[in-house]
Parts: C-alpha cells; sequence; structure tokens
C-alpha cells in the first residue's frame, strides 16, 4: 500500500464538507437571484464569474481549515465582505463564515476567532446602515450581533466538550498503562518466586545426587526423583503464570496457601506445619502473597541451611493472616555455593507492604533464621 502525503489526507478529511458548502452556496444563490435582482429596492446585481468565485473562496478555505485555520477564517470573512460589497444577491454566502468561525474556536484560536466575529459585527452595522438602499435600524443590528454570539458560544460549549473528553482518554490511558506496568511487575515477580525456588531446589538436590551417587546410590535416586518433580512444578507453575498472555488460554489454578502442603513435601526440607485458627478461603492477593511468601523463605533455606528443620506456622486469625517461618541454622555447613544472594527478601517485603502489611527478616538469637509476615484481610473477611 503507498503511503498518502498529508496533503492528501487533510483533502481527503475536508473535501466532503468543503464541497457540500460550495453547493449549497452556488446553487442557493442562484436559485435566489431572479427574486433579489428584480426587486430594485434590494440593489442586487446578477451573478458574475467575479460571485462565482467569491463564493468557492469560503469553500475552498474550509478545505485546508486544519492546517491553516486562521488564514481560512480571514480568506472566507474577506470573500463575504467584497461578495456583500458588488452588491450580489443575498443567500446562503453566509455558511462559510459561520462554519469556519465555529471550526477557528473549537480547534483553539478563541482570540482570533472572537475578534474576527466582533470585526464582522461592525461591517455590517456600517454596511447595513450607510451602503444599501434600504438602511437597516438597531433590531436587525441586535439580530446579526445575537446570531454571531450564539455561534461562538457553541463552539465555546463544543471546545470544551472536546477537552473534556480528551482528558478523560488521556487519564483512561494513563490508567491502562499504569495497571499494564503494573500486571508486568506482578508477572515478573511471579516468575521471580518460582524459579528461584525451584531452581534452587534442583541445584542443592542435583549436588546431593552427585555427592552421593557412588558411595549411596539410593539416596541419590531420591535427590533425582525430588529435582523431576521440582522441574515438573516450575513449568507448571509458569505455563499457569504465562497463560495470562494469551486470550482465552486456559489458566492453572493460582498459588494459594491451599497448596501448602504440595510445596512443603517437594521442598526437600523437613518441615513442621502448624496451622491456627479457623481456615477459610483468602482473597486472591492474599492467598498468592502468603503462598510466596513461604515459598521464597523455604527457598532461602534450601539455598543456605539445605539441612536445617524448619517450623512454618499460619495464623488466620479475626484481621489478619500471620506466618512464621523459622529454621534451626543446621544445616548452614551444608549449603551449596554458587546460588547467590537474590532478590527474595526485599521481594517479600515489598509483597506485604503492596498489601498494608509487614514482614521482618533475621538471624535467631538461638541460631538459625526467621521470616515473620503479617498480611491484613478486608473487612468482609474479619467476621
Amino acid at each position: 500500500m503507498r503511503n498518502r502525503s498529508p496533503w492528501h489526507r487533510l483533502a481527503r478529511s475536508a473535501l466532503p464538507l468543503a464541497v457540500a458548502v460550495a453547493v449549497v452556496q452556488t446553487l442557493g444563490s442562484h436559485a435566489v437571484e431572479r427574486v433579489q435582482v428584480t426587486a430594485e429596492r434590494l440593489g442586487r446585481l446578477p451573478l458574475d464569474w467575479r460571485g462565482y468565485v467569491l463564493l468557492l473562496i469560503g469553500p475552498l478555505a474550509i478545505a485546508v481549515r486544519r492546517r491553516f485555520p486562521v488564514p481560512a477564517l480571514l480568506a472566507t470573512l474577506a470573500a463575504t465582505w467584497a461578495y456583500l460589497l458588488l452588491d450580489f444577491p443575498y443567500g446562503p454566502v453566509f455558511v462559510s463564515p459561520v462554519v469556519m468561525l465555529f471550526w477557528v474556536v473549537v480547534s483553539g484560536h478563541r482570540l482570533a476567532a472572537w475578534l474576527s466575529g466582533g470585526t464582522t459585527f461592525l461591517f455590517f452595522v456600517v454596511y447595513s446602515t450607510w451602503l444599501i438602499p434600504e438602511p437597516q435600524g438597531w433590531f436587525h443590528h441586535t439580530a446579526v450581533a445575537a446570531f454571531l454570539l450564539l455561534t461562538l458560544t457553541v463552539a465555546e460549549f463544543s471546545r470544551a466538550r472536546r477537552g473534556r473528553q480528551v482528558e478523560r482518554e488521556r487519564v483512561e490511558a494513563e490508567e491502562a498503562r499504569r495497571q499494564a506496568s503494573e500486571e508486568r511487575l506482578s508477572m515478573a515477580q511471579e516468575l521471580h518466586d518460582v524459579l528461584a525456588h525451584n531452581i534452587s531446589l534442583i541445584h542443592v538436590q542435583a549436588s546431593t545426587a552427585l555427592h552421593l551417587i557412588d558411595d549411596h546410590p539410593e539416596q541419590a535416586r531420591t535427590a533425582l526423583a525430588t529435582i523431576k518433580q521440582a522441574s515438573k512444578d516450575v513449568l507448571t507453575e509458569m505455563r499457569g503464570v504465562l497463560s495470562v498472555l494469551r486470550d482465552g488460554a486456559p489458566r492453572s489454578p493460582t498459588a494459594g496457601m491451599d497448596r501448602l502442603d504440595d510445596l512443603v513435601q517437594h521442598s526437600g526440607l523437613r518441615v513442621t506445619v502448624t496451622i491456627d485458627g479457623d481456615v477459610r478461603p483468602l482473597p486472591a492477593g492474599v492467598n498468592r502473597a502468603g503462598y510466596r511468601i513461604v515459598q521464597e523463605s523455604l527457598t532461602n533455606i534450601t539455598r543456605h541451611a539445605p539441612g536445617s528443620r524448619v517450623a512454618l506456622r499460619v495464623t488466620y486469625g479475626p484481621r489478619e493472616l500471620a506466618i512464621l517461618v523459622e529454621d534451626d541454622g543446621t544445616g548452614a555447613a551444608k549449603a551449596v555455593p554458587g546460588l547467590g544472594g537474590g532478590n527474595g527478601i526485599p521481594g517479600m517485603r515489598e509483597r506485604a507492604a503492596a498489601l498494608g502489611g509487614s514482614l521482618t527478616a533475621g538471624p535467631r538469637p538461638e541460631g538459625g533464621f526467621r521470616v515473620a509476615a503479617t498480611l491484613p484481610l478486608p473487612a468482609e473477611e474479619a467476621k
């Protein structure tokens, strides 16, 4: 497809209105010509080539009004005044000035439009008082002023309405971009948690398998089985997270607190789980954040203290969900080098803070590490 020039697009968008005005002005003026020419008191003359040229200047100005709004308005008014001063018949010659005054206001050139409207009023006062056979009085002048004011006022109203609409669309577009950015950030965080947990587990178990494969092949087999399950889990969770990028794609259940048993079972750690309070459905944000905090805590233990005993306590309170993950630190000597520090704890804090909660993490006085999170529950959940 060939690229269209700006002038071609401009002409195409403005041409229908310009043609319509040209037809109305030329045919309408021709239609009233005979009646007005024969009325001697009006002092009108038949149309000639000059009159038709002047009738077409307004429509031509309308065709280029988007690129040259103020010059187009001035050309239209000048042609209209010249048409009247040459004593051609009255008629729809005034359509072009009305269209151009309206457009110039809407396009933002308000001062030029109002000054042009005022100048036009003065022209009509002078013209209809001293330059025609039957001078007009203040009733005629008031009617002209009222018509000009009505045209400019309607244009101002349309301009304000368009401005509000443009602002509303801008705000909606900005909000859509903000939500899209937040969704991308949330997806990136989900992928980080999924990959960090499972790859850390795979790395640790692979190191264990390599260490035991010669002397304790059965224990190595267990480590390899854990690697197989972890790789399956990471693929399943990644499909669940990435499916949101495909419209209509089936989505896997979002990771939540109801999957803690599977998470603990495949963590490769000795975890004791304690649940306090009445277990109940949680809001989606709290449900997902709670699961990811537990997952990241277990990931950190897998990285830095893989042989430690872990105590996980989840408390369903009336107005908050409390999570406590502690390890005794006995496996710190078995930490596998090369896993890096990551962004786990800051990421957990961000999750909790995003929901209005809090998270603390640090060494325990008696050894090991503790992660404690509190996630508030909304009023409808606090019953």
